[in-house]
């Protein structure tokens, strides 16, 4: 278990994280989300041993996490990390570079590892392609199959998939985390993609202010948004009465005592998200086809909660 006991940290004389508590099981998939600034990378190294904690523990099982000013050498043996610099052997192959740290002994199980993991990272067929040629986001797969080899306990992920294209992030993504569930390897992700959460992380921990906002599941967090900011995350919103409500609650209905005038319409694909307006404030909600700007229409939360 990974337990991260009233964390505080600053650089210089700013505070970036204070009192930070939370736990982490043994293969459990913990996401972390926030704004940009808010942390997330900087609590990540915390974790891997790379700072000096202004105060507090951070423990792995019985094992004290430390920082420089205790280890010569940063990190341990247990943890791996993969960060938007990936620290490639740039004039050697991609198998080479998922092998670097596995033993030269046994040739044929380091041989098989590494074939194991250009398949979860899908460049079985760049194996032999120097690390140089390739683009950004084949070298964040790379950066990943080469932190999985020695089969860590404890993997930290920051924007794991933000360098990779659309059409391979979707199958990547399921790849990953499904053989980290599989292999019992605990993951901390650090995130703004709705999608490296939504499916894959038992808890989402949100950060804001230097302090923890929220820390409970997904889908806990998705359907009752505390702040303006967490339902950000998700989508789009609007704030009605005080009550968070998101696009895809709101629809059309005969009357009600909430009428707008619409200004836009985008179209996302399975419908079209509106953007109307009252005589007090902007709203957003999703319709299955365009509507005529200018239209007046009156609007009431969706009687179901199954989206939410």
């Amino acid at each position: 278990m990974l337990k991260v006991n009233q964390l505080t940290f600053s650089y210089k004389k700013d505070i970036v994280l204070k009192d930070i508590s939370f736990n982490v099981l043994p293969g459990e998939h913990l996401a972390i989300i926030g704004e940009s600034g808010c942390g997330k990378s900087t609590l990540l190294k915390l974790i891997y041993g790379e700072y000096d904690l202004n105060s507090g523990h951070i423990f792995w099982e019985n094992t004290e996490i430390l920082g420089p000013k205790f280890n010569l050498v940063v990190g341990y043996d247990f943890i791996k990390s993969v960060t938007q610099e990936f620290d490639l052997m740039p004039f050697t192959s991609v198998a080479e570079n998922i092998g670097k740290y596995l033993s030269n002994f046994y040739p044929e199980k380091k041989q098989e590892r590494v074939k194991e993991l250009l398949k979860v990272v899908e460049l079985e067929a760049l194996a032999n392609t120097k690390v140089k040629l390739l683009s950004g986001g084949q070298k964040q797969r790379v950066a990943i199959a080469r932190a999985l080899a020695k089969s860590p306990q404890l993997l930290l992920l920051d924007e794991p998939f933000s360098h990779i294209d659309n059409f391979k992030k979707q199958s990547l993504r399921r790849n990953v985390f499904k053989y980290l569930k599989s292999h019992n390897i605990t993951c901390i992700t650090a995130t703004h993609d709705k999608n490296d959460v939504l499916g894959f992380a038992d808890k989402l921990l949100v950060l804001n202010q230097q302090k923890i906002e929220d820390l409970n599941t997904p889908q806990h967090i998705y359907k009752h948004p505390k702040t303006p900011l967490i339902a950000s995350f998700f989508g789009e919103f609007n704030v009605i009465n005080n009550e968070i409500i998101y696009a895809h609650e709101l629809q059309i209905v005969e009357t009600s005592q909430l009428k707008a005038i619409v200004i836009s319409n985008y179209f996302n694909g399975k419908n079209y998200l509106i953007e109307a307006k009252t005589n007090s404030q902007q709203l957003f909600f999703e319709h299955n086809t365009a509507l005529s700007v200018d239209t007046e229409v009156y609007l009431s939360k969706r009687l179901s909660n199954a989206g939410r």
